[in-house]
């Protein structure tokens, strides 16, 4: 089962390298590329909401119906807090910000769930994580504005809605559930940002979109069913081989020059994940 949240993590690595592709062109925008890529998403999973639509009995008690309302106002608020820190900071500052969220992920599945508060586990989480995060921390990262401040907001909601999924994930089929949360996004951003979304897209720029919203879809499933047979820090552990896969195809396709600090983060990612697997 360690091989879903790895198919998971290299899918999260082919979307930043695909986003990346698609944000080089000046034409295209933020808001723009966000609804297009939830509609893109919603698009790809509906040919198989028929034949995963299974809802449980207990989804529809009130509390569970409370925690759903959660998960979609806490993504949404992701993403707006996000956004707004993407608009108007530098990406290179709001790295290792994003970067923060499986940290707050490890943490509050050990403060929430007595099954995920295995040291064995949680120990080597924690290092990777902290080594994920400040492999990206420069001098100028230490002073923080509003939307440092709004990147942080958004890493925590992110990891508080990928929380309040797990305590209702085994009434859903897992993509029923994404299925159900990218359309109430798609719908409040469409409202919000009325955009037009195919403007400044390119034919190329668009089947990158459409691919990039099937890896989204690859990424959470994975994520999700790691939960279920993982359980939530193992999963997010392994998801860290994201950025590892990053760093690989940044240098690769890119051609970006790698940091000593990208490297040691990546050895320490996957001795930790060995260190698991093995003992």
């Amino acid at each position: 089962m360690i091989y879903i949240p790895i198919l998971g993590a290299l899918a999260l690595g082919l979307s930043s390298l695909f986003e990346k592709i698609t944000l080089r062109d000046k034409n295209v925008f933020p808001k723009h590329l966000i609804v297009a890529l939830f509609l893109s998403t919603v698009i790809v999973m509906l040919p198989f909401v028929y034949f995963f639509r299974e809802i449980k009995p207990e989804a529809f008690l009130p509390l569970n119906i409370l925690i759903f309302a959660g998960i979609v106002f806490f993504a949404i608020l992701a993403n707006i807090f996000s956004f707004y820190a993407l608009k108007w900071e530098k990406l290179s500052k709001l790295e290792p910000i994003k970067l923060l969220e499986p940290l707050f992920v490890v943490l509050l599945a050990f403060l929430f769930f007595a099954s995920e508060r295995n040291p064995k586990i949680l120990i080597p989480s924690i290092i990777a994580a902290f080594a994920l995060v400040f492999s990206h921390v420069k001098k100028h990262h230490l002073s923080f504005n509003k939307y440092m401040l709004a990147g942080i907001m958004g890493s925590f909601f992110y990891a508080t809605e990928l929380i309040l999924t797990r305590v209702i994930l085994d009434y859903y089929n897992p993509l029923i559930l994404y299925f159900i949360r990218c359309s109430f996004i798609l719908a409040f951003s469409f409202f919000i940002f009325r955009p037009n979304i195919s403007k400044g897209l390119t034919k190329k720029e668009k089947w990158l979109v459409f691919l990039v919203g099937s890896l989204w879809v690859i990424f959470r499933l994975c994520t999700y069913y790691g939960y279920i047979y993982l359980g939530v820090i193992s999963t997010t552990l392994v998801l860290m081989l994201g950025p590892v896969f990053i760093y690989f195809f940044a240098w690769k396709f890119l051609h970006e020059k790698l940091h000593w600090k990208n490297i040691a983060a990546a050895t320490i990612i996957v001795l930790c994940i060995l260190y698991v697997m093995i003992f």
